[in-house]
């Protein structure tokens, strides 16, 4: 997401730069959500609840800091690059120090989530293995997902169905429709912001055969697809009334001008413009999240 693309002068800025705290709410939103869904059906536990929070954030930094590694490795990080600086690319980190330091966080991700598994049992094995597998996959190995435009398709998954669904069942031990259905307001934001960056990426991509979906629909099609996702969350909260939760979820339709806005920007930015975008929706996702959560665990 936009950090900076200014000079670096220490480690700390470094790895801020490498972990993209503004891809966050991708990992930190679906977890706060499934938790509340948990909690509105009386199943919420706290300690199960930061251990899936932990791991969500975990993989999602993994997944970024295996990008940094694949992207340079397959040129798609070069000068041209209109996005924040790439540390591995840029020489700020080098590539042996990003391997150790994923290989470790992976592992540390992989030993805290025994304790779901042994919660939760052999379904949440499934998703840890499933989850860590989509973090090198999607740019690395011989068939990189990032590369063949089906990331989209496997975001929404992963950040969608699979965060939330997975978070309420370590709680629950149970899974239901309406839980399914919650997922896919996550699910959409978190396309949304691959979405901008991939619109932003697609003259340099093209040229290293990086082919996402923008690179592949045009840009002005998958502007459109953002529009359609952004709706389809807002409707979530209202289906999720009709389901048997509380009304007050639609106070996430608080967020709705900004939400305006961010499709505004969308249409009138090109190049490092769509920077703005991509952090205005992350922030956008933020309190959308935060605002479902809370509206949800509002009885009446």
């Amino acid at each position: 997401m936009v950090e900076s693309t200014l000079p670096v002068h220490s480690p700390f800025q470094a790895w801020m730069l490498a972990i993209r705290p503004k891809t966050l709410p991708a990992g930190a939103v679906p977890v706060v959500l499934g938790s509340a869904l948990a909690a509105a059906d009386g199943r919420f536990q706290l300690l199960l609840a930061l251990v899936a929070l932990v791991c969500a954030l975990g993989i999602q930094v993994a997944t970024n800091f295996i990008n940094e590694i694949y992207d340079f490795r397959k040129g798609a990080d070069t000068a041209e690059r209109l996005g924040p600086t790439r540390t591995v690319a840029a020489g700020i980190i080098s590539e042996k120090t990003m391997i150790q330091v994923s290989v470790t966080l992976v592992s540390f991700v992989f030993l805290l989530g025994l304790y779901l598994v042994y919660t939760a049992g052999w379904p949440i094995l499934l998703v840890g293995l499933f989850s860590l597998l989509f973090a090198w996959a999607y740019t690395g190995g011989p068939y990189p997902i990032a590369y063949s435009g089906l990331g989209d398709i496997f975001v929404f998954v992963f950040f969608g169905l699979v965060a939330v669904g997975g978070t309420y069942y370590v709680q629950s031990l149970d899974l239901v429709f309406p839980v399914l259905l919650a997922a896919v307001a996550p699910g959409a934001f978190s396309v949304n912001i691959l979405l901008v960056n991939n619109i932003r990426d697609i003259d340099t991509d093209r040229k290293v055969g990086k082919m996402t979906l923008p690179a592949r629909i045009g840009p002005e099609y998958a502007r459109r697809l953002y529009v359609a996702l952004t709706v389809v969350a807002y409707l979530v909260p209202l289906l999720l009334w009709m389901e048997g939760y509380s009304l007050f979820g639609l106070l996430s339709w608080l967020s709705l001008p900004l939400a305006f806005r961010m499709k505004s920007e969308l249409y009138r930015s090109e190049g490092r413009e769509l920077n703005n975008v991509l952090a205005g929706t992350g922030k956008l996702m933020t309190i959308y999240g935060l605002l479902l959560s809370a509206g949800i665990l509002i009885q009446y």
